[in-house]
């Protein structure tokens, strides 16, 4: 594998992962923020409160997962974009 290659492999894990981190901690603000205005209560964040009912507990947890999903595909292409614009530049310049 050429030198450039493996470097445009680490750069798209790196990214891949910040973007991830970052899409991940905004995402779950939303989450939070519109399960507060459609329940009126603060997002669960432990899935054995008693306070929480079995429905509440399983649709969060779909929304949750279904979310974390959709922002790591995301995040993953975002970063395979931005990898492959970065190496087309490196290219053009040498």
């Amino acid at each position: 594998m050429a030198e450039n290659e493996t470097e445009q492999t680490l750069a798209v894990k790196i990214g891949t992962i910040a973007l991830t981190f970052a899409a991940g901690w905004a995402a779950q603000k939303a989450v939070g923020l519109i399960w507060k205005s459609v329940t009126g209560k603060a997002a669960p964040t432990k899935p054995d409160d008693p306070e929480l009912n079995m429905v509440q507990a399983t649709v969060f947890a779909a929304v949750a997962a279904g979310t974390a999903v959709l922002v790591r595909r995301l995040a993953a292409k975002g970063a395979g974009r931005v990898a492959a614009r970065i190496a087309g530049k490196a290219r053009s310049a040498v």
